[in-house]
């Protein structure tokens, strides 16, 4: 059986609510803002896990040289897909987050999505750390965004909602992402989060880098609703455990943190009421 991260096309589809090409501004304004003066214009980017990729293909559409790494072969296929389909130069990389190995350096790398809880141990976390700093150039960042830790501790409402509905392309879809019947293990750190994705009006098959796979689920092609259930494992970072992780790591520091995407007058605090995600930005020390 397939899942969710087997079907690019459907993850795209149900991560659509994000507004990549303006948080890809913020990103950059964090560049001129936490880059040391000296070290020019962002040239070069590296996104990790980064699934279909649509950071590291925004960054290609403004003229970067943009490289998108992820494990999933199917996630690659359709990355260098869409990115072959839309006309921009993406470099795609199969690899492993704690282990790959480029031989160069990069002026930005980023891991967008929460992508880091798929790092279930601190040993993970402090292995992809250090193969962050050995491809980051001088005065380059890297911008990791996760969860904020208010949506898996206390008693007050989540930052943001487990189920949405999104549509895009004719196709429209409702997604659970984690059942209150879900628990996060307090050894561990990891909960087993259910997923469920009903879509009504599919097109993946008329679309370049068609589905690896159909998950779970009836109905294809536009013939009735097609449902993708899973079962995803993921691992809880607290703000005190990521600043652990980089000191144990070595040869990064954090210069900042947000609790949204924004810069300069929008920033928005981590600690702040607002605040819906964690962005830890980090440069070489």
């Amino acid at each position: 059986m397939t899942g969710i991260y087997d079907d690019p096309w459907a993850y795209e589809l149900a991560c659509s609510f994000r507004e990549v090409p303006a948080e890809v501004d913020v990103l950059l304004a964090w560049c001129a803002e936490h880059r040391p003066e000296d070290a020019g214009p962002v040239r070069t980017v590296l996104e990790l896990a980064a699934g279909p990729a649509e950071h590291a293909r925004e960054m290609a559409r403004r003229g970067l040289a943009a490289t998108a790494l992820d494990l999933n072969p199917a996630m690659c296929a359709y990355a260098a897909a869409e990115a072959g389909r839309a006309g921009v130069a993406l470099e795609v990389v199969q690899d492993d987050m704690t282990r790959f190995d480029l031989g160069r350096r990069f002026d930005l790398v980023v891991t967008m999505l929460d992508s880091t809880s798929h790092l279930m141990t601190l040993d993970a976390f402090v292995a992809h750390l250090r193969r962050v700093a050995a491809h980051l150039a001088p005065g380059g960042l890297y911008v990791v965004e996760m969860s904020h830790p208010r949506d898996r501790l206390g008693g007050d409402e989540p930052s943001v909602s487990t189920g949405w509905t999104v549509e895009r392309d004719g196709a429209r879809a409702t997604v659970r992402w984690g059942e209150p019947t879900d628990r996060l293990d307090p050894i561990t750190q990891i909960s087993d989060d259910q997923v469920t994705m009903t879509i009504e009006g599919d097109r993946s098959g008329t679309r370049a880098g068609d589905r690896a796979g159909g998950g779970s689920g009836e109905g294809t092609g536009g013939r009735g609703p097609r449902v993708i259930r899973d079962v995803v494992p993921y691992r809880f970072w607290t703000a005190t455990e990521v600043d652990a992780a980089v000191r144990l790591a070595g040869g990064l520091g954090i210069v900042a943190q947000y609790g949204d995407f924004g810069a300069g007058e929008d920033a928005v605090p981590l600690t702040g009421p607002e605040a819906w995600r964690m962005l830890t930005v980090l440069r070489p020390t």
